[in-house]
Order: structure tokens, then C-alpha cells, then sequence
């Protein structure tokens, strides 16, 4: 069980690295080239959860609220599994 919250609590930073990534490129920054690898995978790791979060929340303007959802979804899982 204790993998399991680790596992957990890796995503949640790996997300976090997500939203830091969309505000880089969001106000026209740029990732270094030799970080390309990471991003991708970062983008791997975060897309199916994201999409599938997408089909079902819109939205709001030119704000994905999706990963809100992830993160309250996670807390949710994290806090059901680990204080267990």
C-alpha cells in the first residue's frame, strides 16, 4: 500500500511540473531544448488523465479547468489509500 502513496504523491508533483510547464509556454516562454525528453514525458505521463477529464469538463474561456479536477480527484484517492 505504501508504493501506492508514493506512486500518488510522484503524480501530484509531476502535475504540478505540468501546470508550470502550460504557464511557461502560455506567456511565451520557452522550455531549454536539452529539457525537451522530460517535458515530453511529462506531457506523456499527465495527458491521458487530463483528456479524459477534458470530455467532461469545458473550459472556461481559455482556461482548462480540467486539472482542478485532477488535483481534487487525487487528493480524494491519496487521502482514501494513505490515511487508511
Amino acid at each position: 500500500m505504501e508504493i501506492v502513496c508514493i506512486a500518488l504523491s510522484v503524480y501530484w508533483f509531476i502535475l504540478i511540473a505540468r501546470v508550470i510547464l502550460s504557464w511557461v509556454q502560455a506567456f511565451g516562454g520557452r522550455v531549454p531544448p536539452g529539457l525537451d525528453p522530460v517535458v515530453r514525458v511529462v506531457y506523456e505521463l499527465t495527458e491521458p488523465i487530463l483528456g479524459f477529464f477534458r470530455r467532461y469538463i469545458p473550459p472556461l474561456g481559455m482556461f482548462d479547468i480540467s486539472i482542478l479536477f485532477v488535483f481534487i480527484a487525487l487528493g480524494i484517492v491519496r487521502q482514501a489509500v494513505c490515511t487508511a
